[in-house]
């Protein structure tokens, strides 16, 4: 794992330079879905301290046994609404806002901010996650005007079949347009393991990277 975190690391500082950026400008997080909470513990040791989960149950319990760490836990997959106060006793960071129901379920007037990127579908499949380009701005404007919610960007995943910078080249278009209404959410949530190079070189800020880090996920108990 330490030698698969080396080489994610000098790769996303060479892509970053590549592009003209500082590297230090990028959050790197580790998607730890099924893996052990002792693995969570060998990152922070290595010095990651950004972790992501898509599962609330099992970020739950790991969040809970690794207390004693620093982490800052990242929730990225889809978010059913009775279930996000749940998420937010962990988690700070949600990466799935993408409907109506769950903005309302994650307002609060007490407490931290939850940090909140806006999903958005970069597929021609309304059946995907997130919303489409047309509703980006309407709905930013709900999220910026909730209580508890801190609008910090866009998230968005390439689709399987187009070329991933492409992909990521329209929600940078759709990032530039959002901070000229709002000027604080300028962070964009893209990038996986296959393609972090190609969100890098199109302004993503937040690297959401599993297996290149983790290795492969155990066999789901």
């Amino acid at each position: 794992m330490a030698e698969r975190l080396a080489d994610v690391r000098q790769r996303v500082s060479a892509a970053a330079r590549l592009a003209g950026r500082d590297p230090s400008e990028l959050t790197t997080i580790a998607v730890t879905k099924f893996h052990p909470a002792s693995l969570v513990r060998e990152l922070a040791e290595a010095g990651l301290l950004d972790v992501g989960e898509n599962r609330e149950q099992e970020a739950t319990a790991k969040s809970q046994e690794l207390e004693d760490l620093d982490l800052r836990w990242h929730f990225i997959g889809q978010l059913q609404s009775k279930k996000a106060r749940r998420v937010q006793r962990f988690s700070r960071w949600i990466h799935s806002l993408d409907r109506e129901s769950l903005r309302t379920a994650l307002a609060h007037d007490d407490g931290p901010s939850t940090s909140v990127f806006i999903q958005v579908n970069l597929t021609s499949d309304p059946g995907r996650g997130g919303l489409s380009s047309g509703e980006l701005s309407a709905f930013a404007d709900r999220v910026a005007g909730t209580p508890g919610l801190d609008l910090v960007g866009v998230m968005g995943v390439a689709p399987l079949d187009e070329e991933p910078r492409r992909a990521f080249a329209r929600l940078k278009a759709l990032s530039d347009a959002l901070v000229r209404s709002h000027p604080g959410a300028a962070s964009i949530s893209a990038g996986m393991s296959a393609d972090f190079e190609d969100a890098i070189a199109e302004g993503a800020t937040h690297l959401r990277i599993g297996s290149a880090i983790t290795g492969n996920r155990p066999e789901r108990r």
